[in-house]
């Protein structure tokens, strides 16, 4: 019988592969589109083509920040790693189409979503001092 920690685990490294596997692809999308080689996004960002390989190829062996340094050379940001793991890890299937649109504005709209929801709690938590403008000193 699986412990839950070794369950967890398991889960775990199955959606860092398939988050792996998006980013790879994304990032390949995107390099194709800009046309450039895997060796000249490799000499850009400092990295083996071999190892850029693993990382298009969504390679479990991959690490994050690769695909990090990978999509800063081609001028994405790290949505498309973070969105699909937050679908993946509520266990939800990630719509692919996400990435086909404009990611700037679905990230706009997430942040300020994000922004709003803590300001909002913020906001009904922290008591607001009274001031006594009468009491000052002269």
């Amino acid at each position: 019988m699986m412990s839950t920690q070794s369950r967890r685990a398991g889960n775990r490294a199955a959606i860092d592969a398939e988050v792996k596997r998006i980013s790879g692809r994304r990032i390949e999308e995107q390099r194709r589109d800009r046309r450039m080689t895997q060796k000249q996004l490799a000499a850009q960002i400092g990295i083996s083509v071999r190892w850029l390989r693993e990382v298009e190829s969504g390679s479990p062996k991959s690490r994050f920040d690769d695909h990090m340094r990978c999509a800063d050379g081609l001028g994405l940001s790290g949505s498309h790693l973070y969105l699909p793991m937050l679908f993946l890890e509520r266990k939800m299937h990630f719509p692919r189409q996400i990435f086909d649109g404009n990611m700037d504005e679905l990230e706009a709209e997430c942040i300020e979503l994000i922004a709003r929801y803590h300001m909002r709690s913020f906001v009904h938590s922290t008591p607001i001092p009274a001031t006594n403008e009468g009491d000052e000193e002269d």
